[in-house]
């Protein structure tokens, strides 16, 4: 199996045009980063976690010439914005493609496409089959998931364990009882936004405390800001076993 990180940033804090800042002057692609979502591939299956605004490019970069599931951690824009631009699947799939989100993300969906859940459908409409996620592990594309519920300030969000792979991002708060379904992950992704504290997200510092709670083997951050620096520099800064992923690293598990 591999998991690919088609993109490891967010819109939080993105610049202006012509910004002049360290990250948008950077000419390391891995301070390239678009909207956070990851890929997951087996034997016969593609599933994409989150599938936000940046969606075509990912999927056209990564030559991702099947999908057979997403699944979704939570209903903000930058999670759900690119859902329209799985039409190309449908039409040369000719099936449904597999939805599974909360029911509260579920709702949500509803209200961003009305036209996908129109009873007089509209040829060529992005065509998707809901699966009520409700925190019972499950099955997408031939592999078993394990949910987590964390918390992203007052939202509720899930993250996602399959195998000895952990995947949480827009958190701030764990509690312990979801940190048992963590424990023994060999690898772990978690989201570190910035320095500095943030409301909702895990900054830096509380990120690395987190990880050396868990004591995956491995750890790799994502969702990560032009406020949290150069990849080079940050990465010269962090213990051994923490990275942090660019968008395009791919890892077999």
């Amino acid at each position: 199996m591999k998991v690919s990180f088609l993109g490891t940033g967010t819109s939080q804090g993105v610049p202006v045009i012509n910004c002049s800042c360290p990250v948008c002057k950077s000419i390391d692609y891995r301070d390239k980063r678009l909207r956070t979502s990851l890929l997951i591939q087996n034997d016969t299956s593609n599933v994409v976690i989150d599938c936000g605004p940046d969606f075509r490019q990912q999927a056209l970069t990564k030559h991702i010439a099947r999908l057979d599931a997403i699944i979704f951690t939570h209903e903000h824009k930058d999670h759900v914005g690119g859902l329209d631009d799985i039409r190309p699947y449908n039409y040369q799939q000719q099936s449904d493609i597999p939805v599974f989100a909360s029911r509260r993300v579920m709702n949500h969906l509803r209200l961003e496409y009305p036209y996908i859940f129109a009873k007089t459908r509209y040829p060529g409409i992005p065509r998707i089959k809901l699966l009520e996620m409700d925190g019972r592990p499950f099955k997408a594309g031939g592999i078993d998931f394990t949910p987590i519920a964390v918390m992203h300030h007052k939202l509720p969000v899930w993250g996602y364990r399959f195998n000895d792979f952990t995947y949480i991002t827009d958190a701030n708060y764990i509690e312990e009882s979801e940190k048992l379904k963590i424990s023994g992950t060999r690898i772990l992704v978690l989201n570190a936004l910035q320095i500095s504290t943030h409301v909702s997200h895990f900054n830096l510092d509380q990120a690395i405390e987190l990880v050396a709670d868990i004591q995956p083997e491995v750890a790799y951050f994502t969702h990560i800001s032009h406020q949290l620096g150069l990849h080079q520099e940050i990465s010269e800064q962090l213990p051994d076993g923490i990275n942090l992923a660019y968008d395009g690293l791919t890892l077999d598990i």
